[in-house]
């Protein structure tokens, strides 16, 4: 039982710093209600450019709804973790090379991965790791 407690701590320390970090973006959209659509716009900017980007700013936008509704709490760190990486991917499609945009639209949006070393078989990973190296 004392070990149960003292685990208890370890979990609750896990876990909760990247919801408390998504509840604080909530916070801030509700304290600052322009801040989201200029956000909103910023990732726009390159909608047209890759077809799962636009997917993804399409389902972005209307999920953006259940910030106000009563699952929000259960919705949130996923909501926030959406908004981050459709502003990772509007900025790689707008100012990277093609083929890294491409391999982390490939690896994040629609069926990918959302963690690291989920890139498709198909991302040229040649290119990417040689200028990472240089």
């Amino acid at each position: 039982m004392p070990q149960f407690f003292r685990d208890i701590e370890i979990g609750t320390v896990w876990e909760g710093s990247g919801n408390v970090a998504a509840l604080d973006v909530v916070r801030a959209i509700a304290r600052e209600p322009e801040g989201l659509p200029a956000f909103m716009e910023e990732c726009e900017l390159a909608r047209g450019a890759d077809v799962r980007l636009d997917r993804h700013l399409t389902k972005l936008s209307a999920d953006i709804a259940t910030i106000a509704g009563e699952q929000r709490e259960m919705e949130t760190r996923r909501l926030v973790e959406d908004l981050a990486v459709a502003l990772e991917a509007s900025l790689l499609v707008r100012h990277a090379p093609s083929h890294v945009a491409d391999a982390f639209c490939a690896g994040r949006l629609d069926d990918g991965g959302r963690v690291f070393g989920t890139l498709p078989a198909s991302a040229a990973v040649a290119p990417i790791a040689e200028r990472a190296l240089v």
